[in-house]
């Protein structure tokens, strides 16, 4: 049995979202690349890379691990280049995406051998947390004026558009891209390829990906672009837990348990977003709140139903641990980083990663 905690990746479920992902391909001409900032545990891209096309990245280091470990094609992106950095995300990338006219003006010579896209911002978005929206007042996510862009227009070969966020509404998806359409055609008939981004949930159940596919063939057709699709939750949705063991339980109010994991450093978007895990099946009589072991006080994963009263060693899994986890993982307070585990297609089960007090001194200096 695998000690707790760790992260544990169901082949079996990825598979499920990448056939959408195939279908999708086949049905709309889009491309479709993994978007790393949410997932980039590259001991499962052997499967990945059957479904999908390639990368896209925020960072130089992101770019280095979708060219050397993914493969395909890789897109560069990032808020903004540094000039030390310039010539290796070029010499490991496939299309270079500026967030800004200013960095694409700055690094079009150094990156003039690549086909360059810039960041478009429409303004509107679809995205619930004003921090994860791109189109907030004074955003700084790429370029909104139709006429700035169009000044640049022979620079570039694509752009790309990202307002879309945890959208799983179809109507709103074709409502926005509609907005782009009339507020960007004349860009838009000047371009060889258009990346509408990730937060698209298309891989979800019942989503309408008949009409899903159509919308994105009569775009390309209407502007004779090539469509990239840059999928993360959607690619990972409901495939990873992350196993954890109870380590105490009390009262004080209501039913407590502290596990040997922590919402800050393994799921930080709990915390961030002030959301509640999803533990368990939701049923049972018996309510604990499920508390992580760092000394932060609002290091909850958040309340759960269970059949039995819970015990000591006994075992929880934590649902839909995959995006925005393993990325963002950290050693606060120094607790014991989770491994991360495969379940291969088969059923059997494999630790690919142990971390360890090295790593964490290591981490540090």
């Amino acid at each position: 049995m695998i000690p707790t905690p760790y992260y544990l990746i169901d082949k079996s479920a990825l598979l499920r979202n990448l056939q959408a992902m195939d279908y999708v391909r086949a049905h709309s001409g889009a491309k479709v690349l993994l978007a790393l900032k949410c997932f980039a545990t590259w001991s499962v891209f052997d499967l990945m890379r059957e479904h999908m096309d390639g990368t896209t990245s925020s960072s130089l280091y992101e770019v280095k691990l979708g060219q050397q470990k993914f493969g395909g094609e890789t897109h560069a992106y990032s808020v903004a280049f540094a000039d030390h950095e310039i010539e290796e995300v070029v010499a490991h990338s496939d299309k270079i995406i500026f967030n800004s006219i200013a960095q694409l003006e700055r690094f079009a010579p150094a990156a003039r051998a690549l086909p360059r896209g810039l960041r478009l911002n429409p303004g509107v978005s679809c995205a619930g947390f004003d921090l994860a929206d791109p189109a907030r007042p004074f955003s700084r996510l790429g370029e909104s004026d139709p006429a700035r862009i169009l000044s640049v227009i022979d620079a570039i070969d694509g752009v790309m558009i990202h307002n879309n966020c945890e959208n799983q509404d179809f109507a709103r998806f074709d409502a926005l891209l509609t907005d782009v359409e009339q507020r960007y055609g004349e860009i838009l008939g000047r371009l060889k390829w258009v990346s509408l981004g990730g937060g698209i949930r298309f891989t979800a159940p019942g989503y309408p990906l008949d009409a899903f596919c159509a919308r994105l063939r009569r775009f390309a057709q209407a502007h004779g672009v090539q469509v990239y699709l840059e999928p993360g939750e959607a690619t990972v949705r409901e495939t990873t837990t992350l196993e954890v063991s109870v380590l105490d339980v009390g009262f004080n109010g209501k039913a407590l348990a502290v596990v040997d994991s922590s919402t800050e450093a393994h799921m930080l978007d709990l915390l961030i977003y002030r959301e509640t895990a999803a533990i368990g099946s939701g049923e049972g009589e018996h309510v604990y709140q499920v508390c992580g072991k760092t000394c932060l006080a609002g290091d909850i994963f958040g309340d759960a139903r269970f059949a039995q009263p819970l015990q000591v060693g006994d075992r929880l899994s934590i649902a839909d641990a995959g995006a925005y986890t393993m990325v963002k993982k950290n050693w606060f307070n120094g607790i014991h980083m989770p491994a991360i585990a495969v379940r291969e297609l088969d059923g059997s089960e494999r630790v690919v990663r142990q971390f360890t007090f090295e790593d964490y001194v290591a981490s540090l200096s």
